[in-house]
């Protein structure tokens, strides 16, 4: 059993209908990023949203009057600690997943791992900083044996 195991929770909270979700996957995703960042303590909590309520949130949090595919918010963090919450829309991942020429699914696993990412400090405003974040999402999907795909590829 690793530290995080014992230490850090991860909890999916599933609020749609559009599609199944793997929990157990999506937990597996954030703990391997949390562990990598050498975080042992805290707690993550995942809520697969549709798209009014994430359009919801993105608006009254972010002042974006849009749904999108996936927020996250740090809400305590010091060294080893992280205590943060991950959104991420179904319905957005099953539209997407078709251009992508992937599942639904794999697309809704991205979403996890690029909101995790960002709640251990990663961050893609710039185009560097896009680089090392979709390097580091590449890796993260091809543990799962999946390619991350994009628009900028």
């Amino acid at each position: 059993m690793s530290d995080n195991e014992q230490f850090f929770t991860i909890d999916v909270t599933d609020q749609q209908s559009a599609m199944k979700v793997d929990a157990d996957e999506l937990r597996r995703a954030v703990a391997m990023i949390v562990d990598d960042a050498d975080i042992r303590l805290g707690r993550i909590g995942i809520a697969v949203v549709d798209d009014p309520t994430i359009h919801r949130i993105n608006r009254e949090f972010l002042d974006h009057d849009w749904p999108t595919d996936v927020i996250s918010f740090v809400l305590e963090e010091t060294p080893g600690y992280l205590e943060g919450e991950i959104i991420m829309s179904t319905d957005t991942a099953i539209d997407r997943s078709s251009d992508y020429g992937w599942s639904p699914a794999d697309e809704l696993l991205l979403y996890v791992v690029h909101g995790t990412l960002h709640l251990v400090g990663y961050d893609d405003h710039e185009d560097d900083d896009r680089q090392a974040m979709r390097e580091k999402e590449r890796h993260y999907m091809s543990q799962f044996g999946r390619t991350a795909r994009y628009d900028d590829q």
